[in-house]
């Protein structure tokens, strides 16, 4: 088991990642934003958890069955308990494994009732997972996690090395469990959804749309699965349609890795517009959507009390994380890789999924923090200051990264690969700004620091010699 971890006062520094671009080569899959789908579903559910009890058998959503060896692979201990009589909560921490698919007509070899001329969508769970999430239900220490897994994730499936994606393929949703765990040394998948993309849409459009800030222009065609994205640059509000345009947009730098970036950005936009009080007029029709598109082993109360939970998860409770790693080669490989480092998942896994007990003592030393300084506020002066600032305290890893296109009233420190220590170190350091446990800063750094209007208003102070005392007394106050 690890140790409850504490803050300290001065920097810690993060994990090292790879910062080599992807092969460019077009690839078949896109990435698709399916655990949102079960994250929303699940918060909306917990305003209506009766319904659902009187509404469902014990597996509502259940579309495919297990054999009692694939059963075995998932945990069978209970993970509800009742209160007063009141709705079922969680009893201890579940691992959630969300398997989304796409899956077209040529891929399974079915033909659309019609000759349409183009790849049909086909309402399937048993093509390649585009996307893979394992979700950390937290009760003893009130978290949400969020586990990204790169669907080129180089993993030992059962059938030799290959992506980690096809074990869905050849086993299902067992054999996706068991490579899963196998990857992370052994934490133990308690339960499991299957999503489709038309579920996804579908659920996105009964909530009404999300808000979200799209980084740049894109733009995209695909005649052969109708695919036609064209967005816009800016904070919009995505139907479902356009948020799935926006996850399976191809062209980035990051590649795939750059759609698990906008995953998670979706997600956290889904998980806090999911909690308004006016989606529980929205329940009809978000429940006659989910039972066609989903397959899970969930009974009705587990999903209640998962739902619950999260409803009640603070923003700041909510981390997303993903699978340390690096490119594989030089982008001219037949097969291109995302290779795990093992000796990293080791350290992540024992802090956030409380399995083993690793520390990395390697990288102790203030001055191995790579931090990235993203402006927001198209201010140079207020970059260049916080980098000065941040050298003369012993940081000595800064480096300007792109702008951030978005203006940002509050500083966002990115915990980039899940160093929350280090994060709230610098947060204690600059006196501003917010700490977020995700993966969506700079791929090359251990923090990310998105320059905000907070920092911008008080750098201007530390040109002045009681610059100290002006940020004690702003610390105090």
């Amino acid at each position: 088991m690890s140790v409850k971890k504490t803050y300290p006062t001065s920097p810690t520094p993060g994990k090292q990642l790879s910062s080599k671009k992807p092969n460019a080569k077009k690839q078949r899959g896109n990435w698709l934003l399916i655990g949102l789908g079960l994250t929303a579903v699940s918060l909306v559910s917990a305003m209506a958890g009766a319904f659902l009890s009187i509404s469902f058998s014990a597996t509502p959503l259940r579309q495919s069955s297990l054999t009692p060896g694939q059963e075995k692979v998932f945990s069978r201990d209970s993970t509800i308990a009742y209160k007063n009589l009141r709705l079922p909560e969680l009893s201890r921490p579940v691992n959630l494994l969300v398997l989304g698919t796409k899956v077209l007509s040529s891929e399974v070899n079915e033909k659309p009732k019609e000759d349409l001329g183009y790849h049909a969508l086909v309402n399937s769970f048993k093509g390649l997972s585009d996307t893979m999430v394992l979700l950390r239900f937290d009760p003893s220490q009130d978290k949400l996690r969020l586990l990204s897994i790169p669907r080129d994730t180089q993993a030992n499936i059962g059938r030799g090395i290959r992506k980690i994606n096809e074990a869905n393929y050849y086993g299902g949703a067992a054999l996706a469990a068991e490579a899963v765990s196998t990857l992370l040394g052994g934490v133990p998948v308690d339960r499991y959804v299957r999503v489709n993309i038309q579920g996804v849409e579908k659920v996105i459009d009964a909530l009404g749309g999300v808000n979200v800030y799209v980084p740049k222009n894109m733009k995209y065609t695909d005649h052969s699965q109708h695919l036609y994205i064209d967005l816009k640059q800016g904070k919009q509000h995505l139907d479902g349609e356009r948020a799935i345009a926006f996850l399976r947009f191809r062209y980035d730098r990051y590649g795939d890795i750059g759609r698990v970036q906008r995953q998670q950005m979706l997600m956290r936009a889904v998980v806090e517009q999911a909690l308004r009080p006016q989606t529980v007029l929205k329940m009809p029709e978000i429940l006659s959507v989910i039972g066609t598109y989903i397959d899970t082993n969930l009974t009705v109360e587990e999903l209640v009390a998962l739902a619950g939970f999260a409803a009640q998860t603070r923003r700041s409770n909510v981390e997303m994380l993903m699978v340390p790693g690096g490119f594989s080669g030089d982008g001219k490989q037949k097969v291109s890789y995302w290779i795990p480092y093992p000796h990293k998942i080791r350290e992540m896994v024992a802090d956030y999924f409380d399995h083993g007990n690793y520390q990395d003592f390697e990288n102790k030393n203030p001055t191995r923090l790579r931090i990235a300084i993203q402006d927001s506020v198209e201010d140079p002066k207020a970059v260049k200051a916080m980098v000065n600032y941040l050298r003369e305290r012993g940081y000595g890893r800064v480096f300007v990264s792109d702008n951030w296109g978005e203006p940002l009233t509050t500083t966002r420190i990115v915990a980039q690969q899940g160093d929350d220590l280090g994060a709230a170190s610098l947060k204690a350091t600059l006196r501003v700004g917010e700490v977020l446990v995700e993966s969506t800063g700079t791929l090359s750094s251990d923090i990310t620091i998105i320059l905000g209007r907070d920092w911008q208003q008080q750098y201007p102070s530390f040109e002045s010699p009681t610059a100290e005392n002006f940020l004690q007394t702003q610390h105090n106050n």
